[in-house]
């Protein structure tokens, strides 16, 4: 279990990040047109997950800004933003802001990817959905970054990400 700064309370998630150097864990979500996605679809590219609450916070929202504009130029690397968000709202976000770099996913129909990915909250305001983290992923399918950000509002170290890869 992780602990996460919220203001003055602290928010407990139900495990740990994959640790560095360990294989990633499969996943199955569900993308913006409704397709199914997994960690065998981007199989020989580098991942990063950045995984968050709601696209509806500004925080998150930025988060996908930055990585859309952060990924230009980086070959066969795939941004992947992860959250309980429906696909509707995401892809919705994204036409409005013209976000087109990455790609969004959700864990609507798939509550075990929070679990195995240590990333579900278990109490506070948001218990349930994921905490704002960043999973970067290489070609072989281990992982090679990892940041569970504290406090909660704080943006994630984008720099320490890209050069992961």
């Amino acid at each position: 279990m992780a602990e996460i700064e919220d203001g003055e309370d602290i928010i407990c998630t139900c495990g740990d990040l994959p640790a560095v150097g360990a294989p990633a864990p499969d996943f199955k979500l569900i993308g913006a047109n409704m397709e199914p996605m997994s960690r065998g679809v981007f199989a020989g590219q580098r991942l990063v997950l950045n995984i968050f609450p709601s696209i509806d916070t500004e925080t998150c929202a930025q988060s996908v800004r930055v990585f859309n504009e952060f990924v230009i130029g980086f070959y066969a690397t795939t941004v992947l933003c992860v959250s309980a968000d429906l696909p509707y709202a995401a892809k919705r976000f994204c036409g409005e802001e013209g976000i087109e770099n990455v790609y969004t996913a959700s864990t609507f129909r798939s509550p075990e990817f929070a679990e195995d990915y240590g990333v579900r909250m278990m109490n506070g305001p948001m218990e349930g959905l994921c905490a704002r983290a960043v999973v970067v992923i290489d070609e072989d399918g281990r992982v090679v970054h990892r940041e569970l950000v504290s406090p909660l509002h704080a943006e994630p170290d984008y720099g320490a990400a890209l050069s992961a890869l």
